[in-house]
């Protein structure tokens, strides 16, 4: 007789290799078949609502890791929450205006560019962001993300910018808009202002000078000793081409300052850096003349070095002992404190330099020169009249246009802002900061240092492709409309046509009847050639998208993005929620790091380090990638390498291989008709739920907390240990051998069919393609897709804490046990291990238990036999159990032909002589 064809050994059709690449596709085409899109999406509808607001990336280019990480995370949030009963309609969004796009089309277009008006060149942008939201969906659906693609949110529809609009219309209503000259980040390279999140800082090689202003005024009446020789303040910069703009000098009120004789000329610096200033200008001969207070000399003046005209000596908080002199060069054009204390004073802002980085034609010696230019120019001119006292160079952190990657400046120019102190703005964000979750919690610090020095936030851009400032002018005298009125007029106007009316009709065909001038009464105007910072477009999603389509509600449950966003998207959403709302307009905010190579660095084309998603894609398939993110603390900086990608896809491997096994053995299971009562089940099966129901309460608390990484780590290692390695290798002999009617077989078939239910319900977020795939092989009657099933429900009652303790116990005596098989096996004493039989003499804190489990031990241990005894010559000594002796003898009786397993029973029964009394039992009760 053929024993094996009276085994129930595993069937299956589901595939060992995963073969993921292929596989990937046919599940998104059963997907798209089935509808799934659409059902998850309005799932649990009528249910508690968890909005994840989508970030929008910028419609240009294929997605990088970068966008992958993003949208995985956000992707395994929105379906653990849908899991967890959640209604999670989830709506991607593209952020399509600006400088990017612009450029792209510009060098598309080439010289065809000038014969087309602002309004077309606008379309061919319009098409050119359009095609890459295509090419992006498709990108970001075959990662298995679930969203609204039918229905995304773009900034560049008309109902967005409609809303955008209004939004500024609000604003304007508020007070908070105005128009100013204030110093601000210029790209004069790109040719528009910046924002503050459009810069991005790297190492860069300055000048580093020292120049002394001479002292014009009266000395004060204290430092009457000092009379006699010439007197300057010495100042030190890294920027020589802001001297022609120089028109003062700050002091910190709170340092003393010194005037230090050289002999021939008395120098002023502050007293904590006058040793290494000295230093560095080559100087030792010298001695401290004088020690006083900034304030003698508030409101003195010195000498420009090279113009007839005075700096104001003033005092000012922002000046340190960190580098310099002490005394800081002041160009109120040219820098944020600059602006600030030169307003305090009444000093002009004053800024000599164009919107092309050139001097201005009439400024004095250098008009029409390229700021790149001037520095060795000013400082040969500073040399030339006596007032550079050192000149060198310095390499430190500088800014750059995030686009062009070029230096930029510091200009002013007349821009609009909305400002950060009317209707108290700036407190009113810092206190809604402190209501916000932040996910890592120092992102509350990061965004609340941030808002808390920020200046006034510019929104005007010089480009064309955005929404329009929907300002006004009088032609006659040049006032300004900022009236919320008329600007939400505007507004009704894109919501019917889209913005690009703005710049194809008249101002007057787009005001409202009647509009006159409010300062002269004129009627006529012209319209603001400025558009809106593209931070200002995705800032106002939360009421563009939340507050406008039904399914959504604002503030959002979760904002979550990359850290740099406390500058970006997280910053400007919440100034302009705050400003109109007084409100956030999210409830938590969580962040991730950047992606990295292998060996930490910044993935670049200049280091060839670029690993794409699509290479991984095609080598791994997605799961490997989606495991990627799941599996690292995605809260800092996260490594990427094949390395890492291989030994994912091993850990991958062995999960697949475990419900693969499961599934083998579960051929034929009906849930409705085969599971066994909980109270039917054996100890064994007992505690493997025990354990299961221990790991669905951990990984749930883990979604809850956004801790994938101990998902990953929890499940991987129940899949290792728990199964593969104890319960399922014990296992193996029961399920194989037991009649199929039995207590026994039903009810390991009922633990392992609940155990693969529950994992692949529990791993549906992270590998959405298996989980589905393993859904669809699973027994019994289910939803068609696991996505649209709900997490495992546990009861506290089927937790035996009692039962695991034991267990783990029996679990130390096992690996002891496995120690001296392995040996014994080396030494060629046995080859499997039934054909050992264990002796053990333990200790009496163990005896008990072994006493308790004398018949299963043989079973838990994979031998024979087990025999316990009292005495044992020639037994080893265990390494992790003390008092416990262990030895291996061959195993009693003969192999069964059935089971394998050794027995002094094999031959005792006629019918089947070779094989064990158990198997002869089993094989009766078949028939």
């Amino acid at each position: 007789m053929d024993y094996k064809e009276t085994l129930n050994l595993p069937q299956t059709d589901f595939p060992m290799l995963a073969n993921l690449p292929n596989r990937e596709p046919e599940m998104l085409k059963y997907w798209q078949q089935i509808g799934l899109n659409d059902k998850v999406d309005s799932a649990h509808k009528g249910s508690q609502s968890f909005i994840l607001h989508d970030g929008p990336p910028y419609a240009n280019g294929h997605i990088h890791m970068g966008h992958a990480l993003n949208k995985v995370l956000k992707d395994i949030i929105i379906k653990s929450k849908r899991m967890q009963g959640f209604y999670t309609p989830y709506v991607p969004g593209w952020d399509c205006h600006g400088l990017p796009i612009e450029l792209m089309v510009d060098k598309k277009l080439g010289k065809k560019k000038r014969e087309m008006s602002k309004a077309d060149f606008r379309r061919e942008c319009r098409a050119y962001a359009s095609s890459w939201v295509e090419i992006q969906a498709e990108e970001f659906q075959r990662l298995g993300i679930f969203g609204n693609w039918k229905d995304p949110y773009l900034t560049m529809t008309t109902g967005y910018e409609a809303a955008t609009a209004r939004e500024l219309a609000k604003l304007a209503e508020r007070g908070s808009l105005f128009k100013g000259k204030k110093p601000i980040h210029w790209c004069s390279s790109c040719v528009t202002a910046l924002a503050e999140a459009e810069v991005e800082y790297a190492d860069h090689s300055s000048p580093s000078i020292y120049v002394k202003f001479p002292y014009r005024d009266e000395l004060p009446i204290q430092l009457g000793e000092l009379t006699g020789k010439p007197l300057s303040f010495v100042i030190w910069t890294t920027t020589p081409w802001t001297i022609p703009a120089n028109l003062g000098i700050c002091l910190n009120p709170d340092l003393p300052y010194v005037a230090v004789d050289t002999g021939e000329e008395l120098l002023v610096l502050a007293e904590g850096l006058h040793e290494q200033v000295m230093k560095a200008l080559g100087i030792q001969d010298y001695r401290v003349a004088a020690t006083f207070s900034a304030d003698l000399f508030e409101k003195k003046q010195c000498r420009h070095p090279f113009y007839d005209r005075a700096s104001l000596l003033m005092l000012g908080d922002h000046v340190t002992l960190e580098a310099g002199t002490g005394c800081v060069h002041t160009a109120p054009g040219h820098g944020q404190d600059d602006y600030l204390v030169g307003l305090q004073y009444g000093l002009e802002i004053f800024n000599p330099v164009d919107d092309y980085g050139r001097y201005r034609q009439d400024l004095e010696l250098f008009g029409g020169m390229k700021l790149k230019d001037a520095n060795p120019a000013v400082n040969d001119k500073l040399r030339e009249v006596g007032a550079l006292l050192f000149a060198g160079e310095v390499s430190h952190s500088y800014p750059h246009c995030w686009r062009c990657k070029k230096p930029i400046i510091f200009r002013a120019t007349e821009q609009w802002f909305i400002s950060m102190e009317h209707a108290e703005l700036r407190y009113k964000t810092l206190a809604e900061i402190e209501q916000v979750e932040w996910i890592p919690s120092w992102g509350r610090d990061r965004i609340y240092n941030m808002i808390e020095g920020r200046p006034d936030w510019c929104i005007s851009r010089q480009r064309s492709w955005g929404v329009p400032i929907t300002i006004v002018y009088c032609e006659k005298c040049g006032e300004a409309l900022n009236d919320g009125k008329i600007m939400h007029h505007i507004a009704d106007q894109f919501e019917a046509t889209g913005s690009d009316v703005w710049f194809e009709k008249e101002a007057s065909e787009l005001l409202p009847e009647g509009t006159v001038c409010p300062a002269c009464n004129h009627d006529q105007f012209t319209k603001e050639s400025d558009i809106l910072d593209v931070w200002f477009d995705s800032g106002v999603s939360h009421a563009a998208v939340c507050e406008q389509r039904d399914e959504l509600v604002s503030p959002a449950d979760l904002y979550l993005e990359g850290s740099d966003q406390h500058r970006g998207w997280f910053h400007s959403s919440l100034l302009e929620s705050v400003g109109t709302r007084d409100r956030a307009p999210y409830k938590a905010v969580l962040t991730h790091g950047f992606v990295l190579d292998k060996d930490g660095r910044p993935m670049s084309k200049s280091l060839g380090n670029v690993i794409a998603p699509e290479e991984i894609i095609n080598k791994f398939g997605v799961e490997i990638l989606r495991l990627w993110v799941a599996a690292t603390d995605y809260r800092d900086d996260i490594r990427l390498g094949q390395e890492t990608l291989q030994r994912l896809s091993d850990a991958y491997r062995r999960i697949r291989n475990t419900a693969r096994y499961i599934l083998g053995n579960l051929a034929g299971f009906d849930p409705a008709t085969d599971q066994v009562t909980d109270a039917e089940l054996l100890e064994l099966d007992r505690w493997a739920l025990s354990r299961l129901n221990g790991l669905v309460k951990r990984v749930e608390q883990a979604y809850e907390r956004y801790e994938f990484h101990t998902i990953y780590h929890a499940i991987h290692n129940f899949c290792a240990v728990d199964l593969s390695a104890f319960y399922l290798d014990i296992l193996k002999d029961r399920i194989y051998t037991s009649p199929q009617q039995s207590i026994a077989y039903r009810s390991a078939r009922t633990t392992i069919y609940r155990i693969l239910d529950a994992l692949t319900r529990l791993l549906a977020p992270v590998l959405s393609f298996t989980a589905d795939e393993i859904w669809r092989d699973l027994p019994g009657d289910r939803e068609e897709s696991v996505h649209l099933a709900t997490f495992p429900r546990i009861a506290e009652t089927s937790l035996d804490l009692e039962l695991e303790a034991r267990y783990d116990r029996l679990q130390k005596i096992r690996s002891e046990v496995s120690k001296i098989l392995e040996h014994a096996r080396a030494e060629k004493r046995i080859g499997q291990s039934l054909e050992a039989k264990i002796l053990l003499k333990a200790p009496q804190e163990y005896r008990d238990l072994l006493v308790d489990y004398r018949e299963q031990l043989p079973g838990y241990f994979i031998v024979s036999q087990v025999e316990l005894v009292d005495e044992l010559e020639g037994g080893t000594v265990a390494e992790g159990i003390a008092g416990l002796v262990l030895r291996v003898d061959a195993a009693d009786g003969e192999k069964c032909e059935r089971c394998w397993n050794f027995a002094s029973s094999v031959g005792d029964t006629a019918e089947h002589p070779s094989v064990c009394e158990r198997c002869a039992s089993a094989l009766s009760e078949i028939g």
